[in-house]
């Protein structure tokens, strides 16, 4: 059912006439996917390293660029998710290294679907998905790393931060010396932080947006929509506003129970992340969990109950 890394069958030939945004910062390029990357596209991160050239996650933008990204040796992955390793079969050769929690979900299906946590009636569906639109390609030989690890590229460095909570082994990676800091999905588009897989934390994701900001950086780059920050001040305007859409989400379910108890069922019919409606093959999953981690911080502090029957009341 995978794909081999480098089928030719989903080699997608470069375009001529796509004309890519780019930002430059001494020795990193910002190349931007449509709409800003906005998702299911993405913005790319390379890096002219003296002795190694390097890049961050594989958006579907990175299929068009061609020789500039064509020539990557390695792949930092800041996480694994379709939409991040939409271009890794294009470059076979390269090593990929991951964060070592991430690493079961980019070598398997299998463990991209545990990551996920999808409903067993989902997974076929999905995974059509994922080969027709991010010429989905596991990579088995990924190696892992860890909080902390660095890799000289000559003239320039790279160093990950764990941050998890959108996935388990979410890191922001950043370079040195040109202090930019690739964010990944922490991405602070308007739809808030999600935190919907199996392999994610609301509570992570709290702490990881708490310490983003100690990050010795100068430039912040985003997977999705955002794009670049120069400024300091906006940057941190836009995570405050981010962060706050964890604290509306609460309210929301809160404003749902008070109308009438509710069981989670019930609750994800509602659809706190999308709206109602709308379906795909991780809607029902994603909003399960993350209603779900919500109610349990509320039951932690005592403003929500649970009844005998399931259902979910102000305490």
């Amino acid at each position: 059912m995978d794909q081999a890394p480098g089928n030719p069958a989903s080699h997608v030939p470069v375009a001529p006439d796509v004309r890519i945004a780019r930002a430059d910062f001494g020795r990193v390029s910002v190349l931007f996917g449509e709409k800003n990357g906005k998702y299911p596209d993405g913005n790319q991160v390379l890096i002219r390293g003296s002795d190694t050239r390097a890049a961050f996650d594989t958006p579907r933008v990175s299929n068009h660029i061609g020789a500039e990204f064509d020539a990557t040796e390695l792949v930092v992955m800041g996480h694994v998710h379709e939409d991040h390793m939409a271009a890794l079969h294009r470059i076979a050769r390269a090593a990929v290294h991951v964060h070592e929690a991430d690493l079961p979900a980019i070598r398997s299906w299998d463990g991209m679907l545990a990551a996920y946590g999808l409903r067993e009636q989902d997974a076929a569906e999905m995974h059509d998905l994922l080969q027709r639109d991010f010429f989905y390609a596991p990579r088995p030989d990924a190696q892992g790393y860890v909080d902390g690890t660095c890799w000289d590229l000559g003239q320039s460095r790279i160093r990950a931060f764990h941050l998890p909570g959108h996935t388990v082994g979410h890191c922001v990676l950043l370079v040195e010396p040109e202090g930019v800091a690739f964010t990944g999905d922490i991405d602070l588009t308007g739809f808030g932080p999600y935190y919907g897989d199996a392999c994610s934390s609301l509570r992570d994701f709290r702490r990881s947006l708490a310490r983003l900001p100690d990050i010795p950086a100068k430039v912040w780059v985003t997977s999705h929509h955002r794009g670049v920050y120069t400024d300091r001040d906006h940057f941190l305007r836009d995570l405050a506003a981010y962060a706050a859409k964890l604290d509306e989400r609460e309210r929301r379910l809160l404003a749902w129970l008070k109308d009438a108890p509710q069981t989670l069922e019930q609750l994800v019919e509602q659809r706190l992340l999308y709206p109602p409606g709308y379906e795909s093959p991780w809607v029902r999953s994603a909003e399960t969990r993350t209603i779900s981690q919500h109610l349990a911080e509320l039951m932690a502090d005592g403003r929500v109950e649970r009844d005998g029957d399931g259902a979910y009341r102000l305490a």
